[in-house]
């Protein structure tokens, strides 16, 4: 269950995030779809906690680095980005694709971690952002990796919506999916998520919790060279694993 309060605050960031620039306080109103009353008083406490200021006199609002430096702080006192990081650059490095850490959360994948291709076409992804788990890689590889009872327990979680033509809609499909991801030591999302996008991705056990490693990126690149880019993966989670075990 969401809290609404909680919600308003994080699409306020959200919205300095997309936005890249003041806004008045009509404008965060309408952004948030909320009551200029209730704007106000949300835009009021974060300004007294110094987390936005006024530019100039309604000039608008944006948030003061006081967000930036604690975010900054929290990341790295992270358990495991920090350590993983150099890791997922390293692949981005070698394959030139987006590569992610995920790990299934909440019945859903969410993202960690991502570095970015530089190729102008690629696929965009933020830390934090959620994916259905009937259409994710790193679903695929994490479920191959669980045990039975564990594993039927979160396939009963996705509702199974269909997003193109080769999305698995069933239970028994992702089962069977699955399956097949436990015999090859590797998952892929091939169109079925995004049509022409693919996923790759293998697991990843850190202390005892299963995440993976995932590339991502247009298929005619990522599917079409998956013998290479597999390697890459395979190799940059033996390189986590090792760093991990000194």
């Amino acid at each position: 269950m969401e809290v609404k309060l909680v919600v308003r605050t994080l699409e306020l960031i959200e919205l300095f995030a997309q936005a890249r620039r003041p806004m008045p306080l009509t404008e965060l109103a309408q952004g948030l779809g909320a009551p200029m009353s209730s704007c106000l008083a949300l835009v009021r406490t974060l300004v007294a906690r110094g987390y936005l200021y006024e530019v100039r006199r309604r000039g608008g609002y944006y948030p003061t680095a006081k967000l930036h430096a604690l975010s900054g702080q929290i990341q790295a006192g992270d358990p495991w980005l920090e350590a993983v990081r150099p890791h997922l650059v390293a692949l981005r490095d070698a394959a030139n694709e987006t590569v992610m850490l995920g790990k299934i959360q909440d019945g859903a994948v969410v993202f960690l971690d991502v570095v970015e291709s530089t190729h102008p076409v690629h696929y965009a992804a933020r830390p934090g952002e959620r994916r259905p788990m009937h259409t994710s890689s790193v679903a695929k590889a994490i479920l191959a990796r669980l045990a039975p009872a564990d594993r039927d327990g979160l396939l009963a979680a996705p509702d199974y919506t269909r997003y193109t033509e080769r999305t698995l809609v069933t239970r028994d499909a992702l089962r069977a999916e699955v399956q097949q991801v436990q015999a090859q030591g590797w998952a892929a999302n091939v169109g079925e998520s995004v049509a022409d996008l693919t996923g790759l991705a293998v697991a990843l056990d850190l202390g005892g919790e299963w995440y993976a490693l995932c590339m991502a990126g247009p298929t005619p690149r990522v599917w079409e060279q998956r013998d290479q880019n597999l390697r890459h993966l395979h190799a940059a989670a033996e390189a986590i694993r090792r760093a991990r075990a000194v």
